[in-house]
C-alpha cells in the first residue's frame, strides 16, 4: 500500500549546503534564467491559476534570497519578501496549510521545495531578536543561518519533533480489535483523527507517546514501535507516526485539548466512514496512512 503522505518527502532536492556561503556560485545560478524562485510574503505564498508560481529570478522582488537547492538540473531559491504584499492583497496569499491541496498529482514532487522554504520563512518570521543579548540578527548561510549583529551567535533552524499515535487494542487482524481516535472541541462534528503531542525534553518517542495518550484520553500504553514520519513545517514539526498497544481501555479525556475520544472497529469505522458519520484526516497526512495501514486498505472520505 502507498501512503500518500511519504509522497510529499519521496522527491528530495540536493540542499547544497556547502555552497550557501559561496558567493559566487549562488550570484551564477541566480543569473541562470533556467533557475527558479518562489515568493514568500512573510510566510504566505500566492498561487497563479491554481498552481504554485515558481518565477525566474529576474520576475522576483527584493527579499532575502535562500538557496533550496538543485533538483531536475535547475538550482531552485525562495525569495522572503515584508508580509506587507500579503496583508495588501488579502485572500490571494495563502499559508502552507492552503497549499497543501495544491501539491498533488505532479505537483506533489515539489513538495520538499515547498517545505523547505516555508519552514524557513516560519523561522525568519518568529526569530526576530538574539536569544543571548537582544540583538539585531542577520541572514547568512543563503537564509539558514540567523547572526547577532552586536555578540556574534549564530541561531539556526529548529525543528520539533512531535509524535503521531495510532492506539490499538485487542489481538491483531481480529474482528473486534479496536483503535483509538479523538476530536478537538473546534472541530465539526464527525471530524476525529489520531491523537499527537510534543516531545519533552529528555523524553524518547515512545514515552512521549505513553504521556501523551494518558493526558489526553487517560488510557495506558505499553508496546510502542515506530511506523514513519512527516516533515509538518506548520510552523515547524517533524511528525514521528507510532503505533502503540493499550493496556487499558477506561477513557477520561482532559477537556482541555482532547473533547471525545472512542474505540472504533474495522467494521464501525468502515460503516461510520461510509456514512459520512466519521471524518478522518485528509490523505497527504501521516494520521490518514496510520489509521488505513491499521484497517488494511483505503477508506472514503476525508475533512
Amino acid at each position: 500500500m502507498t501512503y500518500p503522505h511519504l509522497e510529499l518527502s519521496a522527491h528530495a532536492h540536493d540542499r547544497a549546503g556547502q555552497r550557501r556561503t559561496d558567493d559566487a556560485w549562488i550570484d551564477e545560478r541566480w543569473a541562470d534564467p533556467e533557475t527558479r524562485v518562489l515568493v514568500v510574503s512573510g510566510t504566505r505564498v500566492r498561487p497563479l491559476d491554481g498552481a504554485l508560481d515558481w518565477v525566474a529570478p529576474g520576475d522576483a522582488p527584493e527579499g532575502v534570497r535562500v538557496l533550496l537547492g538543485d533538483r531536475d538540473g535547475r538550482t531552485w531559491f525562495a525569495v522572503i519578501t515584508d508580509a506587507a504584499l500579503a496583508k495588501a492583497e488579502q485572500g490571494e496569499w495563502h499559508p502552507l496549510r492552503g497549499l497543501l491541496p495544491l501539491l498533488t498529482g505532479e505537483a506533489v514532487a515539489g513538495a520538499p521545495l515547498v517545505f523547505h522554504a516555508l519552514g524557513l520563512a516560519e523561522w525568519h518570521w518568529a526569530t526576530r531578536f538574539c536569544p543571548r543579548c537582544a540583538g539585531a540578527l542577520e541572514p547568512a548561510a543563503a537564509g539558514h543561518e540567523l547572526r547577532c549583529t552586536q555578540c556574534g551567535k549564530a541561531q539556526f533552524p529548529r525543528t520539533d519533533p512531535a509524535v503521531i499515535m495510532l492506539v490499538t487494542h485487542g489481538e491483531p487482524g481480529a474482528d473486534d480489535e479496536r483503535c483509538l481516535l479523538g476530536r478537538q472541541a473546534v472541530w465539526p462534528e464527525g471530524r476525529f483523527s489520531t491523537l499527537a503531542g510534543f516531545c519533552e525534553p529528555g523524553e524518547t518517542l515512545e514515552d512521549a507517546v505513553r504521556r501523551e495518550v494518558l493526558e489526553e484520553v487517560g488510557v495506558r500504553v505499553g508496546e510502542v514501535a515506530y511506523f514513519g514520519n512527516q516533515p509538518w513545517p506548520l510552523p515547524a514539526s517533524l511528525m514521528l507516526g507510532m503505533v502503540g498497544r493499550a493496556e487499558t481501555t477506561d477513557i477520561l479525556v482532559d477537556e482541555h485539548e482532547i473533547e471525545e475520544a472512542r474505540w472504533f472497529t474495522r467494521t464501525e469505522m468502515r460503516e461510520q466512514a461510509e456514512s459520512g458519520v466519521l471524518l478522518l484526516p485528509s490523505g497527504v497526512s501521516i494520521s490518514r496512512s496510520l489509521v488505513e495501514n491499521w484497517y488494511g486498505g483505503q477508506l472514503p472520505g476525508h475533512w
